[in-house]
């Protein structure tokens, strides 16, 4: 196992570090996207860059870089959503993602305003969406990046500390010990089992802001009842009056 993780850690580490960072910035840019973040695992990027740091100054220059190429990312969707929000979301691709998770997005914007830019960064599919569909509505940029930024900032530095701990202390450990690589992946494996579980319990928590309510299943019943009176009148008025 030692073996195989030098092998590993030695590829990574060998790729320039500014090219390193600023792969890992594009990766998450493109991952924070509109909709591009469900095929771009932006996290995995991260945390493979994050094994090959080798200081603190290329600590902070990852975490920095991650941080921008985020808000680039989210500014981007954010801008798309203004200018183009409803094409998009009728477009094809928009469709394959599903009108139901289209509107979850909105009902969660809706219902927790700033808050739900904050947490969805941290949830599946919605922190590709949500830039988007805060670009539909009212919402200004300025408060968008003022809830965006912290939970990027949060994000990065989580990601990137989580990766170069697990790697500095797997270099210190295998020259002494046989079974260091199977720490190694053991300390990755509960990160993304205890990121894996908090996402679920979030979930599980704000559901309740995302999910249609009775409220919004009457105002839906009530207009396609005034849709159709109004057809009937039209259909049975008089022509000429």
């Amino acid at each position: 196992m030692n073996e195989l993780l030098d092998g590993i850690l030695d590829t990574v580490q060998s790729v320039d570090p500014v090219l390193r960072t600023l792969l890992a910035g594009l990766g998450i840019l493109l991952e924070t996207s509109v909709l591009v973040g469900l095929v771009v695992p932006g996290d995995t990027i991260v945390i493979v860059a994050s094994t090959a740091i080798d200081s603190v100054g290329e600590y902070f220059a990852l975490a920095i870089t991650v941080i921008v190429g985020a808000l680039i990312g989210e500014s981007i969707g954010f801008a798309l959503g203004r200018w183009f929000g409803p094409r998009i979301e009728h477009s094809r691709l928009g469709r394959r993602l599903g009108e139901a998770n289209w509107q979850r997005a909105q009902r969660y914007l809706t219902r927790r305003g700033g808050p739900a830019v904050f947490i969805s960064r941290f949830l599946p599919v919605l922190h590709s969406l949500v830039p988007l569909v805060v670009g539909m509505s009212t919402m200004s940029y300025r408060r968008f990046l003022a809830w965006t930024t912290p939970a990027s900032i949060l994000w990065a530095f989580t990601y990137t500390t989580v990766g170069w701990l697990a790697a500095g202390s797997y270099r210190e450990l295998s020259r002494e010990l046989h079974w260091a690589g199977y720490l190694f992946v053991a300390i990755i494996i509960v990160f993304l089992a205890v990121v894996w579980g908090v996402k679920k319990l979030i979930l599980r928590r704000e559901a309740r802001h995302m999910e249609a309510s009775p409220a919004d299943d009457d105002l839906e019943a009530d207009l396609d009842d005034d849709t159709s009176a109004t057809s009937v009148v039209g259909e049975t008025a008089d022509p000429e009056i």
